[in-house]
């Protein structure tokens, strides 16, 4: 599978892709979180926030509150997860506080373009490590980043398999599963041709 054609035209895309949840699955509801998963949520929702996406005050004081609990140590972690609901305004401003304390302050490239690819690299490695659903990464990278650069080859097949997802029936005889596997090895697959190039370059 995997094999849809292109969409000439983004239609609903960029509006779907916002209503799906865009969110880092951590170990929260089962576990509490290690060190390491605390600082690895705080730099996800850094790179949402520097791409663009919209990140509630709610989950970022829910971030630092994780944070605490797995005993990160930063000057004002302690006051962004204590803000009140009537002080959630003033959480993006600490979460960035946070962030420079923490060394974990994230800029895409300045080149609209370059923004993009980066973005794409980002989205594919979180697919890749499993970190985000891939009909969730896949959709963003078709409906936000594919249609702004003119559908590029090395994006087609991040694209098929978003297609796929998006319009799966069960009479096709193929599982979401396989679906799944597909869009992470196609993750995979564009991450090594990136790298690949890079080096090369």
């Amino acid at each position: 599978m995997c094999q849809h054609g292109w969409v000439g035209e983004k239609g609903d895309a960029a509006a779907s892709a916002d209503v799906r949840a865009f969110s880092l699955q951590t170990p929260t509801e089962k576990s509490l979180m290690s060190r390491d998963d605390a600082l690895r949520q705080l730099s996800h929702i850094a790179r949402e926030r520097a791409f663009g996406r919209h990140v509630g005050s709610d989950r970022l004081i829910q971030a630092g509150l994780d944070a605490v609990i797995a005993e990160v140590e930063s000057p004002s972690l302690a006051m962004l997860a204590g803000l009140l609901r009537s002080e959630e305004p003033e959480a993006p401003a600490l979460f960035d506080q946070v962030l420079e304390e923490l060394g974990l302050l994230f800029q895409p490239p300045a080149d609209p373009r370059a923004a993009k690819w980066a973005m794409a690299c980002w989205i594919a490695g979180q697919i890749a490590d499993g970190i985000l659903d891939p009909a969730t990464g896949t959709h963003l990278i078709w409906a936000d980043i594919a249609y702004d650069l003119g559908y590029p080859e090395e994006l087609q097949s991040l694209v098929s398999c978003a297609l796929d997802l998006d319009d799966w029936e069960e009479s096709w005889g193929v599982s979401v599963g396989e679906l799944n596997r597909e869009a992470v090895e196609a993750a995979k697959q564009f991450l090594r041709k990136r790298l690949a190039a890079e080096a090369g370059s």
